[in-house]
């Protein structure tokens, strides 16, 4: 019962327990800043939401992995018109919207076990990748379970992805001393082996203010393996121009100004 209660509460903006410290959120953000590359950044897939901001680095892309594609295929024909081949997967439904062979389709939930219902990002690799492939695409829009799917996979699968797009869920937890702890664990495996190269608000939810700084509750965040960047600069401005809200008709905002680069120097 004191769960359901605090759940409850959590999903309007009101936490129970210990607070994360202000020094920890800041270090926090300096960790996630965007950097500037060599790659200018292009929009693939809708101009709402299912589109998504990637660095224009895709020679000898193999493949991509699209787990919780839901029926919109809008992303993966956009890359299949660059020639590459898209894995998609959910349980949700039977069949997406997908034309040609460039699609592979797998009735199955992304989690951390193998079972009739739930594959590993690890073992779905392993069946579907070319080889040792260290040229792929991971774009995961799995409604928080992404977590798990992080802690899960190990750091030698991951880094066989050039570039990961990752929605993440429940950022305003990041307040609260136990989400801090998950959120902030899962970043610092992939920032291990990738940087920061954009960061875009999602307009499902309004953003929770907690003493001066903004955190929207979902956020997608693209991430190049850190051997394609070679600039240490941060990026200093949002949006981007080819950013587009997530849901017509909701109110719109930007990334809060406590996640730049210049914003945020201690």
């Amino acid at each position: 019962m004191e769960k359901s209660v605090k759940l409850w509460l959590r999903e309007r903006n009101v936490y129970l327990g210990k607070k994360t410290k202000v020094s920890e959120l800041d270090e926090f953000l300096l960790r996630v800043r965007s950097k500037v590359t060599s790659f200018d950044l292009i929009r693939i897939g809708e101009d709402s939401d299912g589109g998504y901001l990637l660095p224009d680095d895709f020679e000898d892309i193999d493949a991509c992995f699209s787990p919780g594609v839901s029926v919109e295929t809008h992303f993966e024909s956009a890359l299949s018109s660059k020639g590459i081949m898209s894995h998609l997967a959910d349980f949700s439904v039977d069949q997406p919207e997908m034309e040609g062979d460039s699609f592979s389709f797998e009735k199955k939930f992304l989690g951390i076990e193998n079972d009739t219902i739930h594959m590993t990002l690890e073992s779905w690799v392993n069946r579907k990748a070319q080889n040792d492939s260290e040229n792929m695409i991971l774009q995961m829009d799995i409604e928080g379970d992404e977590y798990d799917v992080i802690f899960d996979t190990s750091n030698d699968i991951l880094k066989r992805f050039r570039i990961i797009v990752i929605e993440f869920h429940r950022l305003d937890t990041l307040l609260d001393r136990y989400g801090y702890q998950i959120i902030n664990t899962a970043f610092r495996k992939l920032l291990k082996n990738f940087s920061v190269v954009h960061i875009h608000p999602n307009n499902c939810s309004e953003p929770v203010r907690f003493k001066g700084y903004d955190f929207p509750p979902v956020m997608e965040f693209t991430f190049l393996r850190n051997d394609r960047i070679s600039e240490a600069d941060f990026v200093e401005s949002f949006p981007h121009e080819l950013d587009r809200m997530n849901v017509p008709g909701n109110n719109d905002f930007t990334l809060p100004k406590c996640w730049y680069a210049s914003y945020n120097k201690l």
